[in-house]
């Protein structure tokens, strides 16, 4: 599995908390396995788990555009 923006992300908010993976799994309501899976990057993840974590962080996943090697 490769790192993703999401699953970077994730990994810094809960190191900034100071939380563990536990502590998250826990406090978001998800699998402590989901929570792994995450963030090393699954390509596969359940959308609505992943905004119960990102919601302890007042976060949640969006449209973004995607970048092309023309943007600039």
């Amino acid at each position: 599995m490769t790192e993703s923006l999401l699953s970077t992300t994730i990994k810094q908010l809960r190191e900034e908390y100071h939380l563990t993976q536990q502590d998250l799994a826990f406090k978001s309501g998800v699998g402590l396995r989901f929570v792994r899976e995450l963030e090393q990057g699954k390509p596969t993840v359940r959308m609505d788990k992943v905004n119960q974590v990102l919601e302890l962080f007042n976060l949640q996943l969006g449209p973004v555009p995607i970048k092309t090697g023309n943007d600039e």
